[in-house]
């Protein structure tokens, strides 16, 4: 056992695992960890985790580095809380105007309930002009009255938000100054330092959800780092964001709405480095976990980011994020025939509990796993988590499946089994062809990295499905979010509307914002107490033609930020986007965005490669429903493979965070690094 102190944690609470990734740095080893998540109570399943590190727990930590995903739940399931707004006179119904969309595309039906209710929304005189001239000053007595309103109504948080802050937010930060000195905690968010941006609607949004969360996100957080403290745990709690970077733990009580969606961009983040030290920079990553299919696309060894998402209908965050499409279709997808006789596949999920209902927990409507188990490409009695599940009972499987899905369909219940896992498959191609070819990216030069616990069943398929030749399954992909935390850098954003004509940018002023950018940036890269091995910035324009809507990003050098290097980076941008651009046609810039990202030491991924001789000898066989028939698949240990070792499907390969279902016809080869490279016929 190696010294105190040497050893990185990365965490990623699941629905029903609680996976960790525990790098040794001094020793050159790395090991994972899975214990049952504690729905309800996250941080009790964090905490058994830690324990099962080794004997001396939180002591021998240097660095925690967590995924979570209690921001993202508790929006999903509206269990935030009680939340306050005060805004511009006529202003308290933007959150529910929205941008006039709608639930159903097709559809006259649908409801959306905002997280603040209309009751408390109040509103207050004040209103500063779209080019930052104030009209009329803030009524304070008013401010300080609405705030005294929302407590007597049980408000434990409030947002401010006042229109047009982006260009000027003085009459908001003096209505923010007299509501903190009167609101009896910490949870005051000021929408103008959430996001100084244009758009009313995504900023009232952002700075609300932000606003709700910071209670739930702020109590799990401090609970946990007491737990960690009180164990001895003397080292640093960073938490990943949504743009695949970390923050410290105070940075994420204050804006807990960056924390949406951090465990998937944490996998994506380990799909790059994976991929592209195996040879493929382009890489499509599907984590295809209990509930949803999370899918993402990685140009040049590159995730992509997105300037905002919709975490639930209505629900919108303009945060930096990395571009992730999600469905409804993972293990725990429920199968059901509509009213039509169609066979639909989620998007409601059985989830963690009860579970699908093989389980045996109540559940008797056929899952995704239930078919797998069915067609016997999960082991009923060798179920994932490494022991974690009991033993699958088949004939709940077998009886769920026969009673909602194959007599509705005049089926028998394996073809109707089958029948699940085509649906399931082709709603997963679906999501994977909307990353790629519908952005202009041909699938076929592209490799495909399945994660989560359910990405090796299906990896064959989406590869057939979608035209993929290549395929690489991880050393661990049950795990893959946990090994993201590890290798995630620490990244801070800043965003300034600007909204001028390009001709009209005054550029020393910007130079100027930019410089303020990075102090502040830095000093938040600064309290989280990390070492980093250099630090770097990204500069980008939003920028777009006079009388166009939407923007092009357009990277820009700080030691070139001038006029003629802006409108040489936008036609490069624009034509590489476009296929032209557009002659004689004034230029606009609408923001100036910035990121410091403070580089963490990196380790080789060689820790995870296959030591010694390993073994290629079978572990024995197993019958597999496969295109109509029974075929016999050759079953192995797929950690003890050696590097090189060369598998034939059919077959089996089992881990305790995952199986990897190979068809027959298709091949797998150890790599050095330890994954499996998949090559279809």
């Amino acid at each position: 056992m190696s010294d105190a102190r040497t050893r990185v944690v990365g965490v990623d609470v699941g629905g029903t695992f609680t996976d960790l990734f525990v790098l040794d740095e001094a020793a050159g080893t790395a090991e994972i960890v899975k214990v049952p998540s504690t729905r309800g109570e996250e941080s009790v399943g964090f905490m058994n985790g830690i324990a099962r590190v080794d004997d001396r727990g939180a002591q021998s930590l240097a660095t925690i580095i967590h995924g979570t995903t209690v921001g993202t739940n508790a929006l999903l399931e509206r269990k935030v809380a009680r939340t306050g707004l005060i805004t511009t006179r006529g202003f308290r119904d933007v959150l529910e105007m929205r941008r006039r969309d709608r639930p159903q595309t097709w559809g006259l039906r649908g409801g959306f309930e905002p997280v603040i209710e209309r009751a408390l929304r109040l509103e207050v005189d004040e209103r500063v002009l779209a080019d930052g001239s104030v009209h009329t000053p803030v009524d304070l007595d008013q401010v300080r009255s609405a705030a005294r309103q929302l407590l007597e109504q049980g408000c434990e948080a409030v947002c401010v938000f006042f229109i047009n802050t982006y260009a000027n937010p003085s009459n908001e930060q003096a209505a923010v100054a007299a509501v903190r000195a009167l609101w009896p905690n910490d949870h005051v968010t000021a929408a103008a330092e959430v996001l100084p941006e244009i758009r009313e609607f995504e900023r009232a949004s952002t700075a609300s959800l932000n606003a709700a969360l910071q209670p739930v996100v702020g109590r799990y957080l401090e609970r946990l780092d007491g737990d960690l403290r009180a164990r001895g745990f003397g080292g640093e709690l960073l938490i990943v964001q949504s743009n695949g970077g970390v923050m410290s733990r105070r940075t994420a009580g204050e804006l807990p709405v960056r924390t949406a969606l951090s465990g998937p961009a944490a996998g994506v983040i380990a799909c790059a480095a994976i991929a592209t030290a195996a040879g493929h920079p382009d890489v499509i990553t599907g984590d295809i976990g209990g509930t949803s299919f999370d899918v993402s696309l990685i140009a040049g060894g590159q995730a992509a980011l997105a300037s905002q998402t919709s975490i639930d209908f209505g629900l919108v965050v303009r945060s930096p994020m990395i571009q992730i499409e999600t469905i409804g279709a993972g293990g725990g997808s429920i199968a059901s025939v509509d009213a039509g006789g169609m066979l639909q596949v989620g998007p409601e999920s059985a989830g963690s509990v009860p579970g699908p209902a093989c389980y045996g927990r109540g559940n008797e409507r056929p899952t995704v796993t239930d078919a797998n188990v069915l067609l016997g490409r999960i082991a009923a009695q060798r179920p994932l988590g490494g022991g974690l599940l009991g033993a699958l009972d088949v004939e709940k499987a077998r009886e769920a499946i026969r009673r909602h899905v194959a007599e509705p369909l005049g089926l028998d219940v394996l073809a109707a089994a089958e029948a699940i896992l085509t649906v399931a498959n082709a709603k997963m191609a679906g999501a994977m062809r909307l990353v790629s070819i519908e952005r202009g990216h041909d699938p076929r030069r592209f490799a495909y990295m399945p994660f989560g616990g359910g990405g090796g069943l299906h990896v064959c398929a989406m590869m057939r499905e979608v035209g993929v030749v290549t395929g690489i399954v991880p050393r661990y992909p049950g795990v893959t979010s946990a090994l993201g935390c590890v290798m995630a850098d620490m990244r801070h954003d800043a965003v300034q509307t600007l909204n001028q004509d390009l001709a009209a940018i005054d550029f020393a002023a910007l130079r100027e914002l930019r410089a303020g950018f990075e102090s502040h940036c830095r000093a938040r890269l600064d309290s989280a107490g990390v070492a980093f091995e250099s630090v770097r910035e990204e500069l980008v324009l939003d920028m777009l033609y006079q009388g166009q809507t939407h923007t092009v990003a357009v990277p820009v050098r700080a030691d070139a930020l001038d006029a003629d290097a802006a409108r040489a980076a936008f036609e490069a941008a624009y034509r590489a986007e476009f296929g032209r651009v557009l002659d004689g046609i004034g230029l606009r810039v609408m923001n100036l965005r910035y990121a410091l990202i403070g580089v963490r030491p990196k380790f080789d991924l060689s820790v995870l490669a296959p030591r010694g001789e390993g073994r290629t000898e079978p572990l024995g066989e197993q019958p597999v429903y496969f295109g109509g028939d029974w075929v016999q698949a050759r079953r192995y240990a797929r950690l003890d493979l050696p590097v090189g070792a060369r598998i034939a499907g059919p077959a089996i390969l089992e881990q305790a965070d995952t199986t990897v279902w190979l068809e027959p016809g298709f091949e797998a080869v150890v790599d050095a690094l330890g994954n499996l490279i998949l090559r279809q016929p």
